[in-house]
């Protein structure tokens, strides 16, 4: 499960760099993501078609039997909308919508899934802040202040969810 509008910005971006074909694509976002998420054949192909149908993309002459697609103007167009509209969901703090994280907690009481939700919402926020700070404002005592938290907070994480799933360590 990724953030609405993930795929399709990334494959503009990735368009913008040169002409791929559907499986250069996967492996693209896959490499983007540090290996962490690939999107399957069934999430890309019927989004090139979108981007087709509406005139964003073209499919270029076929080269060894392998389709690749490059952006048309009107792509590079909703590209630099959708880059914008990233900054400034940034510039604001946001990261993720609040649906992402109430699919985590559908079977929690409502008042604790919300808690939890806001937390973890506030949690990934103050990462894309502190990652932005960190990019204008660069310096090694920040950077390991920054990596002892989240190592620590990532760790007092996986020590519970251990001990909910019974394992000893």
């Amino acid at each position: 499960m990724v953030p609405k509008g993930f795929i399709r910005y990334h494959v503009l971006e990735a368009l913008n760099e040169k002409p791929m074909s559907g499986s250069e694509l996967m492996e693209q976002i896959e490499k983007h993501t540090g290996g962490t998420w690939k999107p399957s054949p069934g999430s890309i192909y019927p989004l090139l078609s979108w981007l087709q149908d509406n005139g964003y993309i073209k499919e270029l002459p076929t080269e060894n039997g392998l389709k690749r697609y490059e952006l048309t103007q009107s792509g590079k167009a909703l590209l630099e909308e959708q880059t914008k509209m990233r900054h400034k969901v940034r510039e604001e703090g946001g990261f993720f919508a609040e649906p992402f994280f109430d699919r985590f907690f559908m079977k929690m009481p409502p008042e604790k899934s919300q808690q939890i939700g806001l937390s973890m919402k506030r949690f990934a926020t103050s990462t894309v802040k502190l990652g932005n700070t960190l990019r204008e404002k660069y310096s090694e005592q920040a950077v390991d202040e920054a990596l002892k938290a989240i190592n620590n907070a990532s760790a007092k994480l996986e020590e519970i969810n251990s001990k909910l799933k019974g394992e000893s360590k």
